[in-house]
């Protein structure tokens, strides 16, 4: 499993965010125990035999094809007339066998470790992280030469696979765009070969193609990261404006030539005042962290206070949650999953602990600050009613 730290220093820290992120691939070599405790074959098999996961969720893949469900599952009812696609597995090895590649999409939602992963990714590049699971075995590509309309970051698991790079044909696509980038013409730009332990970093609207070619099976993690561009910042600085008389007022339509200038002259000033301001990313980004709901999760059989017991144990469920100090006012403030709580000083270090991301118990925090336990169990209470934390281990 990486946190926030160990992500930095497995992509190179503020190295990587200030000369790669968003610029160029990056390939880091690594050993097969770096990846050894993320995600096995083992885990691969429990998933697949005890959930009930529909396509896209999970899917298989040949030529850029989605292979048809019927090949592989049978629809299957119980008395409830509930219907859902049972994975014959002797027909999920033939598909396999003969070339197809093996997709799960959001596994951090049903795997523990996968989950820490992803959200110690997320705190470290500030932004909403999802992993999905490939596997292949053959040199037959499941998806053709493609870009995405994110950055990935590839974990080798298992085996090795051959990754062809040809950069960019139009700068920062996205996925509602104006026009489709190109096909890309002549040689690959980089050729890798990805083994256990191994990360590739790739920006989105680089075209790649990938192949099971070396010989062996081959499984690795993908880690999508959610981009954020100028269009995401003028709709938020839209939503900024909406205390603004200019921005409220009717769209003058009928109104005379000279009306309809004035109108929009209002607005522009408005909007270039806002963008004036040298902070304004700065701004962005903390109401995007503060406002991300994260990855919520319920506190049973807790639902009416936590009791003061020093062995429950809590988790931030918000990962980019932001602490500021107040020290006109003797107090903290603490803001996440859309919520803001003003706290005295002396819950700083609680909160501090709390921003790590790790789980910890309320006996740990209160001595981490010299609280009495129910004082922490009282301030963790607010922050679940909030959303922002859970119970992850209720002691009982």
């Amino acid at each position: 499993m990486l946190d926030a730290a160990s992500w930095a220093g497995r992509l190179g820290g503020d190295a990587f965010l200030a000369q790669t992120y968003h610029r160029s691939y990056a390939h880091f070599p690594g050993t097969a125990d770096m990846a050894s405790d993320l995600f096995s074959w083992d885990d691969l098999n429990r998933i697949i035999a005890s959930q009930r996961l529909e396509p896209p969720r999970l899917r298989l893949s040949a030529d850029g094809e989605m292979v048809p469900l019927h090949r592989y599952a049978i629809p299957t009812t119980n008395r409830r007339a509930v219907t859902w696609s049972r994975i014959q597995p002797d027909e999920l090895h033939t598909q396999l066998r003969e070339g197809a590649s093996l997709v799960l999409d959001a596994v951090e939602k049903i795997h523990p470790a996968v989950g820490v992963t992803a959200e110690g990714l997320e705190r470290f590049l500030g932004t909403s992280v999802q992993a999905n699971v490939y596997a292949s075995w053959t040199e037959r590509e499941g998806f053709g030469r493609h870009w995405d309309d994110h950055d990935v970051v590839v974990v080798q698991l298992h085996g090795s696979k051959r990754w062809r790079l040809y950069g960019s044909t139009r700068e920062a696509p996205t996925f509602r765009d104006v026009e489709s980038p190109e096909e890309p013409e002549g040689d690959p730009v980089a050729d890798i070969v990805l083994s256990p332990g191994d990360v590739l970093y790739l920006p989105r609207g680089w075209w790649h193609a990938v192949t099971a070619d070396q010989g062996t099976e081959s499984l690795h993690l993908t880690f999508g990261m959610v981009p954020h561009t100028g269009a995401d910042l003028m709709l938020w600085v839209v939503d900024q404006l909406r205390a603004s008389l200019a921005l409220r007022r009717d769209i003058p339509r009928f109104a005379s030539l000279p009306e309809q200038s004035e109108f929009i002259d209002a607005v522009r000033r408005e909007v270039l005042d806002t963008m004036a301001d040298p902070r304004l990313i700065e701004r962005w980004a903390e109401s995007t962290d503060t406002t991300d709901l994260g990855h919520a999760i319920p506190s049973l059989p807790y639902v009416d206070g936590l009791p003061a017991r020093a062995e429950i144990t809590v988790k931030l469920t918000a990962p980019r949650s932001r602490l500021a100090a107040n020290p006109t006012h003797g107090t903290v403030t603490f803001s996440a999953a859309g919520t803001a709580w003003d706290f005295a000083e002396s819950a700083a270090p609680v909160l501090g602990t709390l921003l790590t991301g790790q789980p910890t118990t309320l006996g740990a925090l209160a001595d981490s600050a010299g609280l009495e336990v129910k004082d922490v169990a009282e301030l963790a209470w607010a922050l679940i009613e909030g959303q922002a934390l859970a119970v992850v281990g209720t002691g009982l």
